[in-house]
């Protein structure tokens, strides 16, 4: 297999767990509002993904330090192109990050609540606009025959990127609520997964809707088993938990998103970035890639560091594996998010 090819399939790998993991906590602070109903339940909530969402996001550094490595054309276009959502999308996880630092340091209810906004407006944004990009993305954008984005904002809030970030979005909010009825104990876990039944059920309608579109679109027969996979996956998830077994709930959405992100990648193969202008135009495994030598050497280095990672990574969640109820949550004492 040709290594243009590997990093391909290892950015698409990235994205996965990015998605898979910072999902569920995008999906827990959008909830914040919903699901608690004072502030010992919000600062539970905050505490299930207090250990892991720093964490999470370094899928997301990994995912972008390695396209800037390995596909640097594709890289420049899509960070020229997107530039707008994708600061809009820098800024909410500043804000977000800044939040769960800052929210227990001053005991005023008027601090708390300035922070759960942050929390909010910081989950829903990166939600939403990680789906219009990657909407777009498979759909195609206006790229010339130098390899520059040719449209503007507008171009990308198209009824396709909008169907795509409503998509996320609602993928994430019922990930997160599968996660607040796996991580709980209480009244809070019985909310959490009633609300995921539901949210499961408007997810699963806009997502069939859009992977049928984008089957259509670009898709081969290997993302239709993906696809159809993931559809399955989700519906089984809002099944095992309607009939009360949260984890295989969990484990279902967690799929789902895995498998619908991995067939995306499979359906724009060996395209990184279709071009909408000129098929001919497009960015291309083969022309956006760096050079040879570059590719061995982060070959290598991916081969040492990123067992460690993973091994890193899933010890974190065992060790915070067990559930969490108020009782844990002192009347005045802050909580601790990292």
């Amino acid at each position: 297999m040709e290594l243009t090819t590997v990093w391909f399939i290892l950015i698409a790998v990235l994205w996965v767990g990015y998605f898979t993991l910072e999902g569920f906590d995008f999906g827990v602070g959008m909830l914040l509002p919903v699901l608690a109903r004072d502030d010992r339940e919000r600062r539970l909530m905050i505490n299930t993904i207090g250990p892991v969402w720093d964490g999470n996001e370094v899928w997301l550094l990994t995912a972008g330090g390695a396209t800037f490595a390995a596909f640097p054309e594709w890289y420049a276009t899509l960070f020229s192109g997107f530039y707008l959502p994708l600061l809009l999308i820098l800024l909410a996880l500043i804000v977000r990050g800044l939040a769960f630092e800052y929210r227990h340091q001053r005991p005023e209810a008027a601090w708390h609540s300035w922070w759960d906004r942050a929390i909010v407006v910081g989950s829903y944004v990166p939600a939403f606009l990680w789906g219009v990009a990657f909407a777009n993305i498979v759909r195609g954008v206006p790229i010339d025959e130098t390899k520059d984005f040719t449209g503007t904002i507008f171009t990308l809030l198209n009824p396709v990127g909008l169907l795509g970030g409503l998509v996320t979005l609602f993928l994430f909010l019922t990930h997160g609520a599968m996660f607040v009825a796996l991580k709980t104990d209480g009244e809070i876990r019985h909310r959490a997964r009633l609300l995921s039944v539901r949210l499961g059920l408007v997810a699963a309608a806009v997502a069939v809707a859009f992977l049928v579109w984008a089957q259509i679109h670009t898709g081969n027969a290997g993302s239709a088993v993906f696809f159809v996979l993931g559809a399955l996956a989700l519906v089984g998830g809002i099944g095992a938990a309607y009939v009360g077994r949260e984890g295989w709930g969990f484990l279902g959405t967690f799929v789902c998103i895995a498998l619908a992100v991995a067939g995306l990648f499979v359906a724009l193969f060996p395209d990184v970035m279709p071009s909408s202008t000129d098929p001919a135009f497009s960015l291309t495994t083969t022309n956006a890639a760096a050079t040879a030598y570059t590719l061995k050497v982060m070959t290598w280095v991916a081969a040492i560091f990123t067992p460690l990672v993973l091994l890193y990574q899933s010890w974190t969640y065992w060790v915070f594996r067990k559930r969490i109820s108020v009782h844990h949550i002192a009347d005045h004492e802050p909580e601790r998010v990292s």
